[in-house]
């Protein structure tokens, strides 16, 4: 992938930006439905979900993302990200909408509060070059992982990283480290 969309209504968009712009890509922030056009991939990023989900809709973003990523455009969610690309959201307000294309099911925060926050070192499968960097920052838990989801990494028994196609989605934000081979398996995919 050469150019390369990421969500920027609210939220850590301009690390994502910065870490894609180190790789080589073309990074374009994406806040109208027109940003969408020729980008080969989407980055949806940590944030606050239910805000990110009412932006989508009045942005009119919501469907136009929705039709790219259901036809296979790839994406990899970021913390509140993953939580916008799962199937079920447990704990969601009423109105909060999910694109649906992840089969798991989710908890937001559900490793805990701000004050819960915490770093520690995963070893992801299938990535060379020792254990990765993870920033928990009110972390989502996976609580559900359907058939075709490949988990790549946990932590207390609970999925973190994982990948269904060409939709990869952490619970935890890899651009707060200074490792950048998340977001180049992303790419390569």
């Amino acid at each position: 992938m050469h150019k390369v969309g990421v969500l920027a209504l609210q939220g850590a968009s301009q690390r994502h930006v910065e870490v894609l712009t180190a790789l080589g890509a073309l990074a374009v922030e994406i806040r109208t439905p027109q940003d969408l056009w020729g980008v080969e991939g989407l980055i949806l990023p940590g944030g606050e979900s239910t805000t990110m989900s009412k932006l989508l809709d009045l942005s009119g973003l919501f469907e136009p993302v929705a039709e790219r990523l259901a036809a296979g455009m790839p994406a990899f969610g970021t913390c509140a990200g993953l939580i916008l690309l799962a199937r079920n959201v447990l704990d969601g307000r009423a109105d909060q909408r999910s694109f649906g294309v992840l089969d798991v099911a989710v908890r937001r925060n559900g490793f805990g509060r701000q004050v819960e926050s915490f770093e520690t070192e995963l070893h992801v499968d299938g990535l060379g070059g020792g254990g990765f960097p993870a920033v928990f920052i009110r972390a989502p838990v996976i609580e559900r992982v359907g058939e075709g989801i490949e988990v790549l990494s946990r932590v207390d028994g609970h999925p973190v990283l994982c990948r269904q196609g060409s939709i990869l989605a952490a619970a935890f934000h890899p651009e707060l480290s200074d490792d950048l081979r998340l977001h180049q398996l992303f790419l390569e995919d």
